[in-house]
């Protein structure tokens, strides 16, 4: 990990504690979350949003404008609201992506619950989206929530991430080892 990411997920991690402890304190750990899910989907659909967060062509009043303005039209809750007004009273927007990604590993263990991210060479059905959810949360004896995305190159197959364990089907990755095995061959 390069000193930068190492950096801003030190940051991330510290706000995203803060945040989460004052959310548990007020028994909002659902808003806390629900909040979480809409800057995901927003930092994932809007470029002019992962702009604003890391150009530093905004200054600080812009930057607390704009972010007040996206958590009042996503109607985030106000220990949210606050802890963005902060982070872009200090110029520490850029860690928001992490910092999402840091709440929703603190909500996830608070609530006893484990991410798993599947990807697949197709988009899966519901139907076998269900049933690997469901193996899944039988071999880690929690409730399992299922990250899924879709990436051609795989050819066939599954990779599975889950905690610090991954498993790799994908055709890809057979064929990659059978590539190596040849290669030993000749």
């Amino acid at each position: 990990m390069s000193d930068s990411a190492s950096i801003s997920s030190g940051i991330a991690d510290r706000y995203a504690t803060a945040i989460f402890e004052l959310a548990k304190e007020e028994n909002n750990i659902g808003a806390l979350e629900a909040g979480a899910d809409l800057l995901d989907a927003a930092l994932k659909e809007s470029a002019e949003f992962r702009d604003l967060i890391s150009s530093p062509v905004y200054s600080r009043d812009e930057q607390a404008g704009a972010i007040g303005a996206i958590a009042k039209k996503l109607e985030l809750a106000p220990m949210l609201s606050n802890a963005l007004a902060l982070m872009a009273s200090k110029r520490r927007l850029f860690v928001l992506p992490q910092l999402v990604a840091s709440l929703r590993a603190l909500i996830a263990e608070e609530k006893g619950e484990m991410t798993a991210d599947v990807i697949s060479a197709q988009p899966l059905s519901k139907a076998n989206l269900d049933e690997l959810t469901k193996v899944l949360s039988a071999s880690a004896d929690k409730t399992v929530k299922v990250n899924a995305t879709v990436d051609n190159s795989l050819i066939g197959g599954l990779v599975v991430k889950m905690g610090s364990k991954m498993i790799d089907t994908s055709i890809r990755a057979k064929l990659n080892a059978l590539q190596n095995t040849m290669k030993e061959v000749g």
